[in-house]
């Protein structure tokens, strides 16, 4: 590698210097540095794959983050693409070991299905999580009582020992609002989720109680979306917008589908979603006048 090819590697220290998110955020970031090394080379995805013994495909998967990754390998694209340095080499290579370490969700294997992984660790690294709901409190403002009863409309066959596990996982999701370091949640939730009797009036009753509570916290921005409001921009369903405090991790869109989920991070594709989220904060209730919305719902209740 040249001097001035050498002067493009930022150290590694830029984007393994994560401490929550576990392998998940490890694994995109590690995958973004070495797609970026790739591409500052121009060494086509083949030829890095056929180094490594494996195909395109797979290649294509690690530099999203989407698989594991073994040293051997990450130590042959690093040769390839003439990073010598040793004290840059073993950092890399040390964050394979951070990569492929179980999360804290890895208990709870039984309670999510493969799809839902990846967003629980890019949740629990978030520094901003911006999300509208339409149809369902979001999770992470949850009452128990009312998650069960969410949990149970999408698995009605499902036995209750499930049951109590996915209620478990969901509460355990909530810990990272109450961290020295928790991220800032900025919650647009629209007024048909406020009035769906889920659970029950009681259930639904501790559920609005949950969310004024909520709304005092200082890390929660929490707007409610009127119906008088009309059509809005986000006609389409639900979204979750995922910030990250390291420059080596762009924005996340997070899109859940009944069996599926989508994670976009391409610039136009995020900037589009962030620009409808920006417009529905516009258009709902003010943070300080969804309080007494949600007051005058839950008298109602």
């Amino acid at each position: 590698m040249t001097a001035a090819r050498r002067e493009h590697v930022s150290p590694a220290s830029e984007f393994v210097g994560l401490g929550h998110g576990g392998p998940t955020v490890q694994r995109i970031m590690l995958g973004t540095r070495l797609r970026r090394l790739r591409e500052s080379l121009d060494i086509s995805r083949e030829a890095a794959a056929s180094s490594i013994r494996a195909s395109d495909a797979k290649l294509c998967r690690m530099e999203l983050g989407r698989v594991g990754f073994k040293v051997r390998d990450v130590a042959d694209l690093l040769t390839l693409y003439g990073v010598q340095d040793p004290d840059v080499r073993q950092e890399l290579l040390d964050s394979v070991r951070r990569a492929n370490a179980p999360g804290w969700w890895r208990a709870y294997g039984d309670a999510f299905p493969s799809w839902f992984e990846q967003h629980l660790g890019l949740e629990e690294a978030a520094s901003l999580i911006r999300t509208y709901e339409v149809q369902f409190v979001p999770g992470l403002l949850q009452t128990a009582a009312y998650a069960e009863a969410v949990i149970r409309l999408g698995h009605g066959v499902t036995t209750p020992e499930a049951v109590r596990r996915r209620v478990e996982l969901r509460m355990t999701r909530q810990a990272l609002l109450s961290r020295p370091d928790s991220p800032k949640l900025w919650v647009v939730v629209d007024e048909a989720a406020l009035r769906r009797p889920l659970g029950g009036a009681e259930v639904m009753r501790e559920q609005l109680k949950r969310l004024v509570e909520a709304a005092t916290l200082p890390n929660v921005t929490l707007q409610v979306l009127p119906f008088h409001v009309g059509g809005h921009a986000a006609a389409g369903g639900p979204i979750t917008v995922l910030r990250f405090p390291v420059p080596d991790l762009p924005d996340i869109v997070y899109l859940e589908q009944l069996s599926s989920a989508l994670y976009l991070d391409k610039p136009e594709e995020v900037d589009h979603y962030l620009a409808v989220m920006d417009r529905l904060s516009l258009v709902a209730l003010s943070a300080a006048d969804s309080v007494p919305f949600l007051e005058q719902v839950l008298s109602e209740t």
